[in-house]
C-alpha cells in the first residue's frame, strides 16, 4: 500500500501543476506578462518554503548536493518557459500534444538509467497516454494544424526537462527532509528565471500590489505543491511509473479551464481523460496486484 501512497502523492502534485495553466491565463488576461507571473510565482513559492524551514527536520547539506537539487528546479523552470514558447507560435492542441510526449521520454530514461527494457505494462500505459492526450487536447475535434518548426522545437524540448524533473527529483539528495529539498529546487527554479529575464524585470520591474494574488496562487499550485509532493513520492516508486502517474496533469488542466475559465469540453475531450485515466491505473493495478501476491506468499 505504501507505493500507492507515493503514487498519490505524485498524481496530486501533478493535479495541482495542471491547474496552473488556468491561473496563467487569468493573469495574462488581468495585463500581465509571462516574465511577470513566472519570476512572481517562484519568488513567493520560495519565499513561503523558506517560511516553513525553521519549523520543520532540517540536516547538514553538502554544496554538491544543493547544486544537484538547484539543477533539478531548474528543469521544472525551463519546462514552463519553454511551454510557453511552444504557445506562443503553435496551437495550444499541438503544445500540449508536444509537452506530454514527456511519458515516453520518462520511460525511456528510466529504461537507460537500469540498462533494460521497460515492461510490457508501462509500454501499453504509455500507448493510452499517447492516445488519450490527442483527444484530451482536443487536436480530434480541433483538426490539424500547421506546425512552426520553432514551436515543434520548444515543444519538445518542454517534455524533455518535465520527464528530466520526474527522474530527477525520485534521484537527487532523497536522504535530505522534503521542504529543505524544496526550498534548493525552488531557489534554482528562480536562479534560472532572473538569467533567462533578469534584464527584462530590471527594465519593466513587478507590480507586486497588483500581481500578489495571481503569484500566490502560482507559487502553491505551481511551485510548493508540485515540488514538494513530487519530493515526497518520488524516490519511492521508479520514475516510469512515476511519470506515468504524472500524466494527470492533462486532465486536470482540462477540467480545471471548465471550472476556473468556464471552457466547454468537447465529447473528445472527454474521451481522452477516460483514457489516460486508464492508462494511469493500469500499472496502479498490476503493482497493487503484485503487492497482493507478495504479501499472501
Amino acid at each position: 500500500m505504501n507505493n500507492l501512497k507515493y503514487s498519490l502523492y505524485i498524481l496530486i502534485g501533478a493535479c495541482s501543476y495542471g491547474i496552473l495553466a488556468s491561473i496563467v491565463k487569468l493573469g495574462l488576461g488581468a495585463g500581465f506578462a509571462v516574465h511577470e507571473l513566472t519570476s512572481s510565482q517562484y519568488l513567493f513559492g520560495l519565499t513561503l518554503l523558506i517560511l516553513v524551514l525553521p519549523f520543520v527536520k532540517k540536516v547538514k547539506i553538502s554544496f554538491k548536493k544543493i547544486g544537484a537539487l538547484m539543477l533539478t528546479g531548474t528543469a521544472l523552470s525551463l519546462t514552463g518557459i519553454l511551454y510557453g514558447l511552444s504557445l506562443e507560435r503553435n496551437p495550444a492542441s499541438i503544445a500540449v500534444v508536444l509537452l506530454f510526449q514527456f511519458t515516453w521520454i520518462g520511460i525511456l530514461l528510466e529504461s537507460v538509467y537500469l540498462k533494460k527494457m521497460p515492461s510490457k505494462m508501462k509500454v501499453i500505459s504509455a500507448l493510452f497516454l499517447i492516445i488519450g492526450t490527442v483527444f484530451a487536447s482536443n487536436i480530434v475535434s480541433g483538426g490539424i494544424h500547421s506546425i512552426a518548426l520553432d514551436g515543434l522545437i520548444y515543444g519538445v524540448l518542454s517534455a524533455v526537462t518535465f520527464a528530466l524533473f520526474i527522474f530527477f527529483s525520485g534521484k537527487v539528495a532523497t536522504d535530505i527532509p522534503t521542504i529543505q529539498r524544496s526550498v534548493f529546487i525552488s531557489l534554482g527554479g528562480l536562479c534560472i528565471l532572473i538569467l533567462i529575464f533578469g534584464s527584462r524585470v530590471a527594465d519593466t520591474g513587478i507590480d507586486f500590489g497588483g500581481i500578489w494574488p495571481y503569484g500566490l496562487m502560482m507559487a502553491f499550485f505551481g511551485v510548493i505543491l508540485p515540488i514538494v509532493l513530487f519530493a515526497l513520492g518520488t524516490p519511492h516508486i521508479d520514475s516510469g511509473l512515476a511519470t506515468i502517474v504524472g500524466s494527470a496533469e492533462l486532465p486536470a488542466a482540462v477540467l480545471a479551464a471548465m471550472l476556473i475559465l468556464g471552457e466547454q469540453i468537447s465529447q473528445a475531450q472527454i474521451i481522452g481523460i477516460v483514457i489516460i485515466l486508464i492508462g494511469i491505473c493500469l500499472p496502479q493495478f498490476q503493482l497493487y496486484k503484485s503487492q497482493q501476491n507478495r504479501y499472501s506468499t
